[in-house]
């Protein structure tokens, strides 16, 4: 593990999906000033990368991908909230089993959320869901080291 400075981390993803959500997704960023925490920079940038991703899916292309970094406590939260068509409340529970996906063949294979909440529960963290149509929010929470460079 390595001091990890998340707002940058998520800006790297963001440049990575810059084609991607410049053609119909608004981009709003919400960053406090937070401490770095010690993490896997690149096992979270793949935790961001899934959920950009799937952001973009669920709002075809087109909506708003709201960012929200701050300080909750002992925790940095990290919140991705999109306008797309929302997860059903009869799947949430499912969304973080390895395998289970609503995509249709050849387009997921189901293990992405799964393999985000194994890098999360990796670092100690909490990864959380609220969603109803129109504003999907995932949670994450990722504990501050007991001191900072």
């Amino acid at each position: 593990m390595v001091y990890t400075n998340l707002r940058d981390n998520i800006e790297l993803v963001l440049t990575i999906y810059h084609n991607s959500l410049k053609h119909g997704i608004e981009v709003i960023k919400h960053y406090e000033p937070v401490p770095q925490i010690l993490g896997y920079p690149d096992e979270l940038n793949q935790v961001w990368t899934n959920l950009v991703h799937n952001a973009i899916q669920a709002m075809n292309n087109q909506g708003t991908l709201t960012i929200r970094l701050f300080q909750q406590g002992e925790a940095v939260v990290v919140q991705f909230t999109d306008s797309g068509c929302g997860i059903p409340p009869e799947i949430q529970l499912k969304i973080f089993d390895p395998f289970f996906t609503t995509k249709p063949v050849g387009e997921g294979s189901g293990m992405g959320l799964s393999i985000v909440k194994r890098i999360i529960d990796r670092h100690q963290g909490d990864i959380t869901l609220k969603s109803q149509q129109g504003h999907t929010t995932f949670s994450v929470s990722l504990p501050m080291p007991s001191t900072t460079p």
